[in-house]
């Protein structure tokens, strides 16, 4: 690699900020998403959740059933440029029926956003998603949504983040006000202040002051809320924890931002700040050890497919991270897994459903593949090499159906469908050992529904689904397994790779089971 292009290669990944958007349904994320995605150009008008009903649907909401619900059923990917960076925004759905494609996506990213409704607090699904990031240790960075409604004060979000999520937090700016009375927020790190003007709060008013105790807070935003915001301010001078850039880096500490993304209010400042404080592409680990994003020689993974995202066409794209180096339209790359090469010649970037053909794209972004149906979840290609990168964790499923097809004479079909939509994640397959019959796992119950609904649209399959009494999956890793000691609340099935689990009614079925094979491990995640 010459010195210019290697020079290139560490400019474009140092622009590049990749991360997800977390959130509880209903905090607001779809319009957060929007908003930044209006501060980029990308779009020039944010279909509001409001307006759905009407004609206009959310930008990246793009199934069916979506509009039909008002909700954020796949993960969609978006791309905009904002300041010299290029952004890549992965919006995970909120609902808690998705988070097993929640939780793969959370691999591409190298940060994420949590989204907090500042009258509700931490809610379950933002601590199951905060717990993947936790994980694997990737920066968060809070934004504390809704300020224009009354919502709890900021020291009991702040203390609910430890209580709860276990992260220290530092307040990067803070409330001037708050519900009717917000009148602007102030920011810490800046000495400035950002301030509501006109009765519709259509307009922002940025001011430079001395501190905290300047008098022109107190014309702009009243005595009252002067003294309040000092005296808090005080306080979290005192008790509050500094910023610390190493600890953020390391999940340990999270920047807290307050705002109101309906209102494009703090939005702006919390952009910007990001952008400064979010990580560059990470490395990622692979049986070759660390692979660099500078590293010369391409290299990603396979972390989505989605089928038929262009209903006319029937199509399914596999969404890919590029770990390493520079990727070109038309490149050749070793696909690992089934030790062929082939040629990349139709990639896209996305706006939701908008597309582009994209000619080249760098460590960090999120390139979207037309899929011949020659791709899995997880799969590695590489150039110039022959290495894989770690696989990508299987979660357990909470609820189970055995599922049947209505017209035999759709079995074609039906298993295309069932292929593809676990291909993608939708649902995971399991046959019984016994019976030989089909088992659907998922994480919930809009799952099934979604399963469903895709069956006879995209593939003309009517199935039926009979609810079955399970609740816990267990991959079982032992040098024999007896079938007979699992009869009793129980079966034993294969996952499509073939590994026995054990589904489970009840925890005491599973207590049982385990004390009855006391040499084998039973493990949440596949092996």
């Amino acid at each position: 690699m010459n010195q210019a292009s290697e020079k290139v290669l560490r400019e474009e990944v140092e622009k590049r900020r990749t991360f997800a958007i977390i959130s509880h349904p209903d905090a607001g994320k779809t319009t957060l998403t929007e908003k930044l995605l209006l501060f980029g150009g990308a779009i020039r008008l944010a279909g509001t959740v409001k307006a759905r009903k009407a004609s206009k649907h959310a930008t990246s909401d793009w199934m069916e059933i979506e509009k039909q619900r008002g909700i954020s059923v796949t993960s969609s990917v978006m791309q905009f440029d904002y300041n010299g960076h290029r952004i890549n925004i992965l919006d995970t759905p909120g609902h808690q029926d998705f988070s097993e494609d929640t939780y793969r996506t959370l691999t591409a990213a190298d940060s994420a956003v949590m989204l907090i409704d500042v009258a509700k607090g931490v809610e379950a699904q933002t601590i199951k998603l905060f717990q993947v990031c936790a994980k694997r240790g990737i920066p968060i960075f809070t934004f504390i949504n809704k300020l224009d409604r009354e919502g709890r004060s900021p020291f009991d979000l702040m203390e609910e983040l430890e209580q709860v999520l276990g992260i220290r937090s530092v307040p990067m700016n803070w409330p001037i006000g708050m519900g009717r009375e917000l009148s602007g927020v102030y920011d810490r790190m800046k000495n400035q202040v950002e301030l509501f003007q006109g009765d519709d709060h259509s307009q922002i008013k940025v001011q430079k002051v001395e501190d905290y105790h300047d008098p022109i807070i107190a014309e702009m935003a009243g005595e009252y809320h002067a003294n309040q915001l000092a005296e808090e301010l005080e306080l979290l001078d005192v008790a509050g924890d500094p910023f610390d850039y190493e600890k953020v880096k390391r999940g340990e500490l999270t920047p807290v931002f307050f705002g109101s993304a309906i209102n494009n209010f703090g939005l702006q400042t919390f952009l910007e700040n990001f952008l400064e404080l979010a990580p560059k592409p990470a490395p990622r680990k692979s049986t070759e050890g660390e692979i660099e994003p500078v590293r010369e020689k391409f290299s990603g993974y396979v972390f989505k497919i989605q089928a038929n995202m262009n209903p006319a066409h029937r199509d399914r794209i596999a969404f890919l991270r590029i770990v390493s180096g520079k990727f070109e339209r038309g490149m050749s790359v070793k696909h690992v897994r089934v030790g062929k090469d082939i040629k990349l010649s139709q990639p896209q970037q996305f706006l939701a459903q908008d597309r582009d053909i994209v000619e080249t794209a760098y460590a960090g972004d999120i390139i979207g593949l037309f899929d011949p149906g020659i791709f899995r979840i997880g799969d590695s290609l590489v150039e110039g090499q022959t290495f894989e990168f770690d696989e990508l964790p299987t979660f357990s499923p909470e609820l189970f159906s055995k599922v049947t097809v209505k017209n035999a004479l759709k079995h074609k079909q039906y298993q295309k469908g069932i292929d593809q939509l676990t291909e993608e994640g939708t649902i995971q397959v399991f046959r019984t050992v016994s019976f030989d019959d089909t088992i659907l796992g998922v994480v919930g119950q809009l799952q099934f529904e979604v399963f469903e609904y895709r069956m006879k649209n995209e593939y003309g399959v009517d199935v039926q689904l009979q609810r079955q009494p399970f609740q816990f999956a267990r991959w079982i890793v032992a040098k024999e397994i007896d079938p007979s000691k699992f009869r009793i609340n129980s079966t034993l099935v294969k996952d499509k790779k073939g590994n026995y689990v054990a589904l489970f009614e009840n925890e005491y079925a599973m207590r049982t089971a385990i004390d009855k094979n006391p040499d084998a491990q039973f493990l949440e995640m596949a092996p």
